[in-house]
């Protein structure tokens, strides 16, 4: 059953400032309330590996104020209600404030299709290989056709019998603007492939993230199909899977929906972004490189991008499922909003399944974004903002 959850996972890790709460009157059965699952274990709980991640400035993560709220916070949380409320479909949305840690979610830790959203992963882990000194990014590279994927990959067209020869920051570009999926599974394998992602995830602990096994494989599982490299020309693929009897994949349709292998939570994808803003990832090289990238982004101009105002700017990564019928799974689009002060908000749309039309999502979407800059506005005028700032 969806629920709204307000306040952020941080307050209740940080155990230093629980007396202060419950001085100020919170309640045993307030902080449950805004707690995540039982399966996501307390960063603070976590033991960390010796290797320590590639960061080169000291951060101090914010401490959110979630009690009491202010008059901006109410109003954004009763806004994603609305608005969660009044789509048809599964959504998941969380709006965080990367300066306080505060945020406002719906569905917050219910995991959802990543689909291309998961790049954003793929990206950071290879840059951090480039932070440690184990891949060099300005690396030529030559993709044959046998590094073919499936679905979006403009790339195959510059790829002929001798191949086509780039680098892996290219590889990174075209990934991240463009959802260009053989540029993303080759720039995948080359930083240590999804398990390296998976221990840079645990490394880092994010939590409410999975990480799939790369775009081949897991398409072709929820197809109902085993991949074979003839799906990645022409319309093979497609072909393949229309042979699969509609109940079958129907069957393994609502069971990726239902656990998808690559899911992730809006609340954990706002804590990585939000992460990544404060320059906690990656080195302040890698963390300018991969922000300007995604500011680049072509893919989904009317999803998140459609709500901005005048003089504010976003960083942002979109994915895309497959259809079944009438009903897409993952329609998402994630990413950080910039004020013309230099505020920033992570924000996260997961549509995890709809039949509902294009524009109506698109609508979603940029009524959240509108949200948050209501939500800016709100605390600049009534001077609720925190003193902290960020670059």
């Amino acid at each position: 059953m969806s629920k709204i959850a307000v306040g952020t996972g941080t307050i209740l890790r940080n155990l230093a400032i629980l007396p202060a709460l419950v001085l100020a009157g919170v309640t045993a059965q307030a902080l449950s309330a805004t707690s995540a699952p039982a399966q996501n274990k307390s960063r603070g709980a976590a033991t960390r590996p010796a290797q320590a991640p590639a960061v080169q400035r000291p951060v101090q993560r914010p401490v959110a104020r979630s009690v009491p709220q202010t008059a901006a916070q109410r109003a954004l949380t009763q806004r994603i209600q609305e608005l969660a409320r009044g789509f048809d479909g599964e959504v998941g949305i969380a709006v965080r404030d990367v300066e306080t840690g505060w945020t406002a979610s719906w569905n917050g830790t219910r995991y959802f299709p990543q689909q291309s959203v998961s790049k954003f992963w793929v990206a950071i882990n290879a840059l951090q290989a480039a932070d440690a000194g184990q891949i060099d990014m300005s690396e030529q590279v030559t993709l044959r056709r046998t590094d073919l994927t499936l679905f979006h990959q403009p790339i195959a067209q510059q790829i002929d019998a001798d191949g086509y020869t780039t680098t892996l920051d290219s590889l990174l570009f075209r990934a991240m603007t463009q959802s260009d999926n053989t540029a993303n599974d080759f720039l995948l394998r080359r930083g240590g492939g999804p398990d390296s992602v998976r221990a840079m995830l645990r490394r880092h602990e994010i939590e409410g993230v999975r990480f799939g096994p790369g775009e081949r494989i897991m398409q072709s599982q929820i197809a109902g199909l085993q991949w074979s490299p003839a799906y990645s020309t022409g319309r093979a693929f497609y072909q393949a899977r229309a042979s699969v009897p509609i109940e079958r994949r129907r069957e393994l349709f609502n069971q990726y929906v239902a656990d998808p292998i690559d899911g992730a939570t809006p609340e954990g994808l706002v804590d990585g972004l939000s992460r990544l803003r404060r320059g906690e990832l990656l080195s302040p090289r890698s963390t300018d490189r991969l922000l300007s990238i995604m500011s680049q982004t072509r893919t989904g101009p009317q999803r998140l991008t459609g709500g901005l105002e005048t003089g504010w700017r976003i960083a942002h990564k979109t994915g895309t499922g497959q259809v079944l019928g009438s009903t897409q799974t993952g329609y998402n689009d994630i990413g950080i909003i910039t004020s013309p002060d230099g505020r920033h908000y992570a924000l996260a749309v997961m549509i995890g399944r709809t039949s509902t039309p294009l524009p109506t999502r698109m609508a979603l979407m940029q009524n959240v974004t509108r949200a948050a800059i209501a939500y800016h506005d709100s605390q600049r005028r009534n001077g609720d903002f925190a003193t902290r700032t960020t670059r």
